[in-house]
């Protein structure tokens, strides 16, 4: 009897630790598979953020815009290595935003719209004028990436135009007055709902230079400004 309650309890008290060490294998063995899917998510997936500025094609005679229309963009990316090569594919998606600052504005008339050139009629002392049209954008890409971390990327991307605005500071341009007035104008008519164009990026580890060339127009054909875009700006790229 004595003997089958000294085994009783010793059965007791290794079943705590005998537990424990059970755990500490389960654990351990989850954390290396979470560290081994970390590691192959690093690889497989793109993250960047990143300034650019635009310089702006085809604008109507006596509306300049600034030399830095500064926009920002950022995107995350699957990436598709081709077998063990340096090469790859990658799919993502990504927002941009695009600025265009000038002496102008945005104004409709029946089916068009055009830019009218701020002080055409009367001096007004004003600080800034733009157009800020934001993008949903789908990009691709051909990867290039060498042993020494020199990457080259040749793509394409489609991008779907969000609710675009235009935004004035400085005089009252309708009463003349020396009030500072701010103004943001949301009902933009004829505008573009798809920009798409080439893209290239180069760079060294982290950090690498980007283009995009916007083959499609602001405005709709025959009812705006035929305005398109090259961006030109520089990445961080983590991951």
């Amino acid at each position: 009897m004595y003997q089958d309650k000294e085994i009783i309890m010793t059965k007791k008290y290794l079943s705590g630790p005998v537990v424990a060490f059970l755990l500490l294998i389960l654990l351990s063995s989850l954390n290396g598979r979470a560290q081994m899917v970390n590691e192959i998510a690093k690889k497989r997936v793109t993250i960047g953020v990143g300034m650019f500025t635009d310089i702006w094609f085809n604008e109507p005679k006596g509306i300049e815009t600034r030399t830095i229309n500064q926009g920002f963009q950022t995107f995350a990316m699957y990436n598709v290595p081709f077998g063990k090569s340096n090469f790859g594919f990658a799919i993502g998606l990504g927002f941009r935003a695009q600025n265009m600052y000038g002496n102008f504005l945005v104004k409709s008339a029946q089916d068009s719209t055009y830019l009218e050139r701020i002080g055409d009629t009367a001096a007004v002392n004003y600080q800034r004028s733009k157009l800020t049209l934001p993008y949903l954008e789908l990009p691709i890409e051909f990867r290039y990436k060498s042993k020494s971390k020199i990457a080259v990327g040749i793509g394409f991307k489609v991008a779907y135009l969000l609710p675009a605005h235009t935004k004035y500071v400085g005089q009252d341009y309708n009463t003349l007055t020396g009030a500072k007035y701010r103004v943001k104008h949301r009902e933009i008519k004829n505008l573009e709902q798809f920009s798409y164009g080439p893209t290239f990026r180069f760079g060294y580890r982290w950090l690498q230079f980007s283009a995009y060339y916007s083959i499609s127009k602001i405005f709709t054909k025959g009812n705006g400004p035929d305005i398109n875009s090259l961006s030109l700006g520089f990445l961080i790229m983590p991951f």
